[in-house]
């Protein structure tokens, strides 16, 4: 059996002669114009596309709760799964503030209104307290993308495993533990560290990196005490212990059924998650970067230099991705609404190989397999500490 020895050094912080051909002020030039454009198309058809997506999400809820006291099996794990995703996808876009410019529109589908206060429980009860998620990744992580303030670099969080002199085999295990658990070995901490947990205010500071699953049984860390009582009771005591509940009267084998089928539609919701999550900025084709961009120009150039796309264009693939097939165009226009990334992507593209910048896409499972190397060791991120002149 392979052991894998300590990985690979990171790529070399100089700048990459592969990039020595960007126009990086040609391209924000266009890319402005591109945008100005776009946000005057939005319009209430975009409105009407989230709702179609919404309805699609609660037909499958209602498909997998209708069948939840069956015993387990796909249909009903899968069903319960997307249904939970699609609210994980709504939450996703509109608290990015991607539907705000639509006049008239009710305000639960703004990020004003959306899992605000008790609608939590309506809009987007997950693991993931929406307050944290809206900190630590609309801000943090778009804001710092590929940096070491961004929260979500995962070769950073994995630089343990990457370490180990363990078989393969034991990495590839690790990642796929993590993988059927990770919006709560992984999300939920990582989220509720940018917040203070007296407060519930956002934090400052390096310091809203520290917590994970590897602390959090440390009851006397605020924090830890905010995470299980915001994050881990809530969640698990309502779809664990209420929902099976709820079908006692057809008798305790239908409980378990549902409780069953409730627990393997979480993991199938959490690799589903970590397939086209965990790819979107980790590769050895994408760059980490030793400097914080300096204006518009250099933060257009950084997004696109640090991230990836998957197939795109119909419906259907669209929606299995959550829309996270446009992860270029997403950190170019994190307040579009998900419709609009189909319609720019292609000009995107056409930019991004007039202006000399690297448009990297692929299908999700080649990304993944890219990032798998990078997480266990075999291949490391690029590093830059300046974009070329």
């Amino acid at each position: 059996m392979p052991v894998c020895c300590t990985p690979p050094p990171t790529g070399s912080s100089s700048p990459d002669p592969d990039l020595a051909a960007m126009d990086v002020a040609g391209f924000a030039k266009d890319i402005e114009a591109l945008r100005r454009s776009t946000y005057a198309a939005i319009s209430h058809a975009d409105y009407l596309h989230l709702r179609r997506v919404e309805r699609l999400g609660r037909l499958a809820t209602l498909v997998g709760y209708l069948t939840a006291w069956l015993p387990p099996n796909p249909l009903t794990a899968v069903a319960l799964s997307l249904g939970q995703s699609t609210r994980w996808l709504l939450g996703h876009h509109i608290t990015h503030r991607g539907y705000d410019r639509i006049p008239g529109i009710p305000t639960r589908y703004t990020s004003r209104g959306f899992a605000r206060g008790w609608r939590r429980f309506v809009d987007w009860f997950d693991w993931i307290l929406p307050g944290a998620w809206d900190y630590e990744h609309n801000t943090l992580h778009h804001s710092y993308t590929g940096e070491d303030k961004d929260p979500d670099v995962i070769e950073r969080h994995v630089e343990f495993l990457r370490a180990l002199r363990v078989p393969l085999a034991m990495k590839y295990a690790f990642l796929t533990l993590l993988a059927c658990t990770w919006k709560f070995t992984y999300y939920a901490p990582r989220t509720m560290s940018v917040l203070d947990p007296r407060t519930m205010r956002r934090r400052s500071g390096d310091h809203i990196l520290h917590e994970s699953i590897g602390n959090a049984l440390d009851l006397r860390s605020p924090t830890v005490r905010a995470l299980w009582l915001r994050c881990y009771l809530p969640y698990a005591g309502f779809h664990f212990l209420l929902v099976p509940g709820l079908f006692l009267p057809l008798g305790t084998t239908a409980a378990i059924c549902v409780l069953l089928n409730k627990l393997l539609a979480e993991c199938i919701t959490n690799v589903h998650a970590f397939l086209v999550v965990a790819p979107n900025h980790t590769a050895d084709d994408l760059y980490r970067f030793d400097f914080h961009h300096h204006g518009r120009e250099e933060f257009y150039a950084t997004q696109v230099l640090s991230s990836a796309n998957y197939r795109c264009g119909t419906e259907l693939v669209d929606y299995l991705s959550l829309w996270l097939n446009y992860q270029i165009e997403h950190h170019l226009f994190a307040d579009l609404p998900m419709s609009k990334y189909r319609e720019i992507q292609p000009m995107v593209k056409a930019l991004c190989e007039r202006h000399g910048l690297p448009y990297r896409q692929e299908s999700v499972f080649k990304r993944f397999a890219r990032m798998t190397d990078v997480a266990v060791g075999r291949t490391s991120g690029r590093r830059l500490d300046r974009l070329p002149a």
